[in-house]
C-alpha cells in the first residue's frame, strides 16, 4: 500500500508494496528514533522513526507479541515544524480504525476548528496512563505534507495596509471570542462584518481576480478531516535533498490567517519558484506535535 504523501518527503519513484516493504525495514532497522510504551498490561506499543532529511521521514508503528516479535501496525511520512503554531486549548480523539489519534484545536485566528494528526501519540499515551490528562497550559506545532502546490505573488501592502490589517483581524479576534461566550452583540456585528464583506467582495470580484482580492484562506479540502486547501504569505523557505534517493523539496514557514504553519512539497509538485513575500496556493496534510509543560 502505498502512502499517498510518501512523494512529499522524496519518495515518489515508490511504486509497488515490495518497494514500500523494503523502505519499512530500513527504517525499523536503522531507526533515529525508538519510543515504547505499554497499551495493556500484554501490549506494548512501538515507534520507528528515520528520518530522510532536515526534519522529515518515515515512521512506523506497531506492537510486540508474547514472543517479542515486532509486528507493523502502519507507517506513515512525517515533517516536523520549527516554531510553535498556537497556545489554544487542544482535545484528542483516537481513530477508529488503528492506534492513531487526531488533534482538534479551536483557535480563533482561523475561524474554524484545526483537526490534524497527532505526531507524538507515544508521549500522549504515556501521559493517559499515568493519569495526568487533561493538562493545561499545552502548546501546539503544525506541519504539513503537501503533494500540490503552486507558487502566487503577493498582493502590493504598504505599511498603513499592514496596520489597518492587523487591526481589522486583531478586533474581528476579539469579537469571536465574546461571540464564543454568547455574547449577542459581538455575534451581531460578526454577521453585519460578514455581509459587508460578501457585498464589497461581490462588486470588486467583477473587475479584479479572486486572488489579487484575497490575501490568505484556510479551509477544509476533500472528505478527510485533517486535510485543507490554503493560501498563505512564505515567511521562510529552504531547498533540502532526501539522501536516500536524491530528490529535491521544498519546505517553507507560511503564515496563513495569522497561523505559522511549516509546509514539505517535492520540489516536481510545485508550479514556480517559492521565495520569501510570495504566497504559497496548495491542499496539504496537517500534522501537529503537542508540546506538553515539563
Amino acid at each position: 500500500m502505498l502512502h499517498k504523501y510518501l512523494r512529499a518527503i522524496g519518495f515518489s519513484k515508490l511504486k509497488n508494496r515490495r518497494q514500500v516493504n523494503e523502505l519499512i525495514s530500513v527504517a525499523v532497522r536503522n531507526a533515529d528514533e525508538r519510543l515504547y510504551t505499554s497499551l495493556d498490561q500484554d501490549t506494548m506499543l512501538a515507534e520507528y522513526n528515520l528520518f530522510c532529511g532536515e526534519n522529515m521521514g518515515i515512521c512506523v508503528r506497531g506492537e510486540y507479541d508474547e514472543s517479542n516479535q515486532f509486528l507493523m501496525d502502519y507507517y506513515i511520512p512525517f515533517f516536523k515544524g520549527s516554531q510553535i503554531s498556537s497556545y489554544a486549548d487542544i482535545s484528542i480523539e483516537r481513530h477508529a480504525e488503528k492506534e492513531s489519534y487526531a488533534g482538534i484545536c479551536d483557535d480563533i485566528k482561523v475561524g474554524v476548528s484545526l483537526i490534524f494528526y497527532l505526531q507524538n501519540i507515544i508521549g500522549y499515551l504515556k501521559r493517559k496512563h499515568a493519569g495526568q490528562l487533561p493538562i493545561m497550559g499545552t502548546s501546539l506545532t503544525l506541519a504539513a505534507l503537501s503533494t500540490q502546490g503552486t507558487i502566487i505573488m503577493p498582493i502590493l501592502k504598504n505599511e498603513q495596509d499592514v496596520r489597518r490589517t492587523r487591526k481589522i483581524s486583531n478586533n474581528r479576534n476579539r469579537l469571536i471570542a465574546q461571540a464564543r461566550k454568547g455574547d449577542e452583540d459581538a455575534i451581531e456585528n460578526l454577521t453585519l462584518d460578514d455581509m459587508d464583506t460578501y457585498t464589497n467582495i461581490a462588486k470588486m470580484i467583477v473587475k479584479e481576480d479572486v486572488l489579487s482580492l484575497v490575501d490568505t484562506y484556510f479551509m477544509p479540502y476533500g472528505v478527510e478531516c485533517d486535510q485543507y486547501a490554503i493560501l498563505g504569505e512564505i515567511m521562510d523557505v529552504s531547498k533540502v535533498k532526501n539522501p536516500m534517493t536524491k530528490e529535491e523539496i521544498w519546505q517553507m514557514t507560511v503564515n496563513c490567517n495569522d497561523l505559522f504553519m511549516d509546509v514539505c512539497i517535492n520540489c516536481q509538485d510545485l508550479y514556480g519558484e517559492p521565495a520569501v513575500g510570495r504566497r504559497f496556493k496548495g491542499s496539504i496534510w496537517l500534522q501537529g506535535t503537542i508540546h506538553f509543560p515539563e
